[in-house]
């Protein structure tokens, strides 16, 4: 091997140029990229609306002094977050801020709503911003006494969409891609090719993610008021907004992060400073150490602000989920990072040993090892079901994940390959390729006799030196570039690497909307609990046998009852009174009621008006709400004989 060859070894055969490659590959991932979020639902949160009361839909007979709504995680509600509107579009509350009603596990809040209401359908509208930092809202409707038109019309927009929304998705992509970049391209050259440390290529590309993550941090920063509130883009400079953002949790952990992006930017200085510049192996060698202790409490630190302000903050175990996130993002960072500095190092630089890439390949594999165990974990913890894997949002973009890691993995398998082909290719250790051998020091020798002529020659004319230097350094530089372009082992390797790094591009797409993507466990929970608060549904009209003895002659019988449909809203009620015979039996008074005690509603009357002998039928009889209804049937036989007979009924 020759001092000027590089230490894969040379070979005559040059490689294919992978432009056309690297453009198609660029195009698949932007419409990777372009249907991950065309497809993903809007922004969704940690928490979900449980239930309400009134409920949606529901009429209620009177007007509630108040309506809730109950939560399935804690969130954050300002002064006008739960608005209740009149049919004419005026506030139906009393404006102020809601009351915590919050007992046990349950997470709960109320607005008081004004005296005297009339009839009407009222639309209730709430917009939240959920424990792990997203924002929440919706809207539904109740009437008191019975429907009517109304002139409110229900926002058919999620919290956080918009202009503002895509700017901050697209800044929170931009901030995890920086922070990959910033902290696997340094730990790449400490870890793996320290002489990278001078090397520009690799300098400008860890500059650049911290650049990226510093500005993709100010801008969340700066969004966050409009992108959780008004989600109008003008509200961006308000300061008043930003001083609100600045008490919360999702806004100290931005600021958290700025500060520790001031620390790493010097820790990169010194890196790309004194560190590319220092000589003495035993001085090296001690502020290697430094440097990586402090790299990785400053990397361990920035990891930490996203998982103390998102998904891993909340929902179970969040004692445990934190690290292991921390974990998580640190071990995407080595691999994925890393490969972002191995590519540049190999296309832009020609003297990349073989050692430091067996040293990056054996770094990925313990990154990939702890990323399997870690996001096995966190699946848990996010989906909880099998079939929450399947039937969710969170669960099919998860799959999707999965199946980028998978051929990642395969991938890597390659480049793995590559690294031992052209280990066993190189012979000689990175020591060995930077000491000239007999030819080399002939070369340099003859080099340096043919220079001091031209030198010589060209010293009398100032011009003629300056344009031989140009000379030398372009013909240099075209020599190393047809070097590192020659060697066909260090083109394979370069191919493999593109291609995982294009797989990593659409894996943190996937990541991205993940994070704004509630998660499957809460989505069952959701939905199991609204299923609890609705009640058990019929599949059809309710059909009751009510026994009766009134005491006096002819006095026994029974009551068979038809609710159709059995469900909440209007219903119509059939009765068929018989006597011990099944025969119809003629009395002179039904009357019937309806209570659910369980929300002090009732009793509701109904009139039943008599169709023929024992057969009655009650019209319009409103039930507001599902539930566990009790059903009481007032039976007159004579002037002086009755009874009140009851029984619970479930009403969906």
């Amino acid at each position: 091997m020759t001092a000027t060859a590089p230490p894969f070894g040379p070979s005559p055969s040059a490689p294919r140029r992978p432009l056309a490659a690297a453009g198609l590959l660029t195009a698949l991932l932007g419409a990777v990229f372009g249907l991950l979020l065309a497809v993903a639902s809007p922004a969704s949160a940690h928490a979900a609306l449980t239930g309400s009361d009134p409920q949606d839909g529901a009429v209620v007979a009177t007007a509630p002094k108040e309506v809730t709504l109950t939560f399935s995680e804690q969130v954050a509600l300002g002064k006008d977050s739960i608005r209740v509107l009149d049919p004419s579009g005026k506030r139906a509350d009393t404006e102020a801020a809601p009351r915590d009603l919050h007992s046990g596990s349950t997470v709960k809040y109320g607005v008081a709503l004004r005296g005297s209401l009339p009839d009407g359908t009222y639309t209730v509208a709430w917009q939240a911003v959920s424990a792990d930092s997203h924002p929440v809202s919706g809207a539904f409707t109740f009437s008191i006494g019975a429907p009517s038109e109304t002139t409110v019309a229900l926002p058919d927009n999620e919290a956080g969409g918009g202009l503002v929304g895509t700017l901050y998705d697209i800044a929170r992509y931009a901030a995890y891609a920086g922070f990959i970049v910033l902290a696997g391209g340094a730990a790449f050259v400490l870890a793996c090719w320290q002489r990278g440390a001078g090397a520009r290529p690799l300098q400008r590309l860890v500059v650049r993610g911290w650049m990226t993550l510093t500005a993709a941090t100010l801008a969340m920063l700066l969004l966050r008021s409009a992108y959780t509130g008004s989600g109008k883009l003008g509200d961006v400079l308000d300061l008043d907004g930003l001083k609100a953002v600045l008490d919360t949790k999702p806004g100290a952990a931005l600021v958290s992060r700025l500060l520790l992006l001031g620390a790493s930017a010097l820790f990169v200085a010194v890196l790309f400073g004194t560190y590319a510049k220092r000589e003495d192996p035993r001085e090296k060698k001690d502020l290697t150490f430094g440097l990586a202790i402090g790299g990785a409490v400053i990397a361990a630190g920035i990891a930490g602000t996203w998982a103390l302000a998102e998904h891993a903050s909340t929902g179970i175990q969040p004692g445990i989920a934190m690290p292991v996130d921390v974990l998580h993002l640190l071990a995407v960072a080595a691999w994925l990072g890393g490969l972002v500095a191995l590519l540049t190092a190999l296309y832009r630089t020609p003297d990349l040993t073989s050692a430091a890439v067996r040293r990056f390949s054996t770094i990925a594999f313990v990154s990939v090892l702890v990323l399997v165990a870690t996001g096995v974990y966190q699946s848990w913890r996010q989906v909880g079901t099998w079939s929450a894997l399947t039937d969710t949002g969170y669960g099919q973009l998860l799959l999707v994940k999965v199946g980028l890691v998978a051929v990642l993995v395969g991938i890597a398998s390659v480049s793995r390959r590559w690294t031992g082909r052209l280990a066993a290719g190189a012979g000689t250790s990175e020591t060995e390729a930077d000491a000239p051998g007999t030819e080399e020091a002939e070369a340099v020798a003859a080099e340096a006799v043919i220079a001091g002529r031209t030198e010589a020659e060209a010293s009398e004319d100032p011009a003629r030196a300056a344009q031989l230097a140009r000379q030398r350094a372009a013909v240099a530089t075209a020599e190393k570039k047809r070097i590192r372009d020659a060697d066909p082992g260090r083109s394979g390797l370069r191919r493999s690497v593109l291609a995982e790094v294009g797989v990593a591009v659409a894996l943190l797409a996937v990541t991205t909307i993940l994070t704004s993507t509630e998660p499957g466990r809460t989505q069952e929970e959701a939905a199991r609990s609204s299923a609890a608060a609705a009640g058990p549904v019929e599949s059809g009209p309710v059909t009751l046998a009510l026994p009766f003895d009134t005491g006096g002659e002819n006095g026994k019988g029974t009551v068979r009852m038809d609710i159709d449909p059995g469900h909440t809203g209007a219903n119509v009620i059939h009765l068929w009174i018989e006597d011990p015979g099944k025969k119809p039996m003629d009395v002179p008074e039904v009357k019937l009621s309806f209570t659910l005690k369980s929300k002090d509603i009732g009793p509701l009357p109904a009139v039943p008006v008599r169709l023929t002998e024992g057969h009655w039928t009650a019209t319009g009889l409103q039930l507001p709400i599902a539930g566990d209804w009790e059903v009481a049937v007032t039976v007159r036989t004579s002037d002086i004989d009755q009874t009140t007979v009851d029984k619970n009924v479930k009403i969906g």
